[in-house]
């Protein structure tokens, strides 16, 4: 609820403007790409359980303080803009970015634990039981997607902003003690998550998964999974650490930082996880942009809510399909063919950028808002006429005779066939990402998941935090084809790199519409008894 409201009372703050929400975004962004490794390698040294308990605590209690902040906000804003010439209210909006920011990175923290390490966990050796696993998982999070936003939307729609801060606030409030005991179950009906394997051998974990991948995929012993940190590297650990001084201890988080990322460089599947990271260099998501531009057009709260949840419902299409290509085609293959998937569903995008309605007008300055908000309106003298042409759904250049005006279905034809495109391709993202997931889980040692977790997080941010600096430079709706674009050229770029990485570890046999290795996977590794 809180990733769908965010956007939406960020956007209404500030005056139908992406700007707020760019900065919100940006700084998300660039935090996860700071702290990614560091977060992970926290996750790596202490006991599962702790960690899970204080990135919830953590999480739930930022999202409550934000939406009190916010209820605040939106009941007294008049008299927060005459305080100081809007320093108050600024001052405002710097703290509720702050404190979403640190709910996201606890959110990140929960993320690699749970999603990362205990579901691997609990999977035992078996990597059909894994990926059913991982699946399951993912159809719990559409199913949220589906329940929440519509909720907090029709609240938004028919209440006020107001009412929906404060539904949220006492939601996570009442939630957090829920997903406590949900977890101290689980921990409790699996006594493998009590024993932290950051001392273990290794090698043992490349018995339990390396051969199951290697069946899985048609792969040779050389085309395994070989992680950087081997036996001698840990045990030299202890023996690194003897001086201890002051600027040690300071200049620490860097090393760790540096060697989360060497780490990630020389995995097998980096090439895979970059792939997966240039998916994030887009505008075609339903994160703040892509729901801050739609209310730009005229969609409301709860129509948006009705688009997210039939999202959801698309990516649980996408997750049920995963579960069932993988088992006719394998791992790997899976993957490619979710980016073609993909790909062929984008185009609806970039045909809805020249579509009737479309606000896409190369002749407004791409720079135009932002020009508006730092230095004034008179900046730019096009800037008189554009935004009410926005408004309506109607191109700035058909201004002149009302009898030219466009029939309303006319004009949400270029929306329409943005959101279908967008809806679509999640069939092929979630099955994509889900199959690199399982990649990482499958070929990185236990004593690693939490920093290659972290860093990959990071890559995801990092590309992530690019598509948001593009959207601060152009935040005006006239430039928003020109990024939608944009957007489908890097998710083409990185299915190209995925398929290098196929290419390279299947060679020929990746165009195999069928895997005859998983017979062999099915007889000679039975499923192993789930514990939960």
């Amino acid at each position: 609820m809180w990733n769908f409201a965010v956007a939406v009372f960020l956007v209404e703050l500030y005056g139908n403007s992406l700007l707020l929400t760019a900065v919100y975004g940006l700084v998300v962004a660039g935090s996860v790409l700071l702290l990614g490794a560091i977060i992970g390698d926290w996750v790596d040294r202490n006991p599962r359980l702790k960690v899970a308990q204080t990135s919830l605590l953590v999480q739930n209690s930022c999202v409550i303080l934000c939406g009190i902040l916010l209820m605040v906000v939106f009941q007294f804003k008049e008299q927060l803009v005459e305080l100081y010439n809007g320093w108050i209210l600024t001052t405002c909006y710097i703290l509720v970015i702050t404190i979403a920011n640190i709910a996201n990175l606890a959110s990140t923290a929960t993320s690699i634990t749970i999603q990362r390490d205990w579901v691997v966990v609990v999977a035992g050796q078996d990597s059909s039981s894994l990926a059913d696993m991982n699946a399951t998982v993912r159809i719990i999070d559409q199913l949220t997607n589906i329940l929440a936003p519509m909720l907090v939307g029709q609240i938004m729609a028919f209440g006020s902003h107001f009412v929906g801060c404060g539904f949220i606030s006492g939601w996570n409030l009442c939630s957090m003690c829920l997903e406590y005991a949900l977890l101290w179950k689980v921990y409790q009906k699996t006594p493998a998550l009590a024993t932290k394997s950051g001392q273990k051998e290794p090698q043992q974990e490349l018995k339990q998964l390396g051969p199951q991948k290697d069946v899985e995929d048609g792969q040779s012993p050389e085309e395994s999974s070989q992680p950087l940190m081997n036996e001698a590297t840990v045990a030299t650990k202890p023996d690194s650490t003897k001086q201890r001084g002051c600027c040690y201890q300071a200049t620490e988080p860097l090393r760790t930082l540096k060697a989360g990322w060497v780490a990630y460089y020389n995995q097998n599947i980096f090439f895979a996880g970059m792939s997966l990271a240039f998916l994030y260099m887009t505008v075609l998501g339903f994160d703040c942009i892509t729901t801050g531009y739609a209310y730009t057009q005229g969609l409301n709260g709860s129509i948006l809510s009705l688009l997210m949840g039939a999202s959801a419902v698309s990516g649980i299409c996408g997750t049920v399909a995963f579960t069932w290509v993988r088992k006719k085609c394998g791992l790997i293959r899976t993957g490619f063919i979710s980016g073609m998937a993909q790909l062929a569903c984008l185009m609806l995008c970039v045909v809805s950028v020249f579509a009737p309605g479309s606000p896409f007008d190369l002749s407004v300055s791409p720079f135009q808002d932002l020009y508006t908000h730092l230095i004034g309106e008179k900046a730019l003298p096009e800037a008189e006429h554009s935004l009410p042409s926005v408004l309506i759904g109607v191109n700035a250049t058909t201004t002149a005779a009302p009898a030219e005006e466009m029939p309303p279905l006319q004009s949400y034809m270029s929306v329409s066939l943005l959101f279908a495109g967008v809806i679509a391709a999640r069939v092929g993202l979630w099955s994509f990402d889900l199959t690199v997931t399982q990649l990482i889980q499958e070929n990185v040692i236990e004593s690693e998941r939490g920093v290659i977790n972290g860093v990959q997080n990071s890559m995801n941010y990092l590309l992530d935090l690019l598509h948001f600096i593009m959207v601060i430079l152009a935040p005006n709706p006239e430039a928003f084809g020109l990024l939608v674009i944009i957007s489908v050229s890097f998710v083409a770029m990185g299915h190209i790199m995925y398929f290098g990485f196929a290419f390279k570890s299947l060679g020929s046999r990746l165009f195999l519409c069928c895997s005859p290795e998983q017979k062999v996977e099915t007889v000679e590794s039975p499923s192993l008894p789930t514990t939960v």
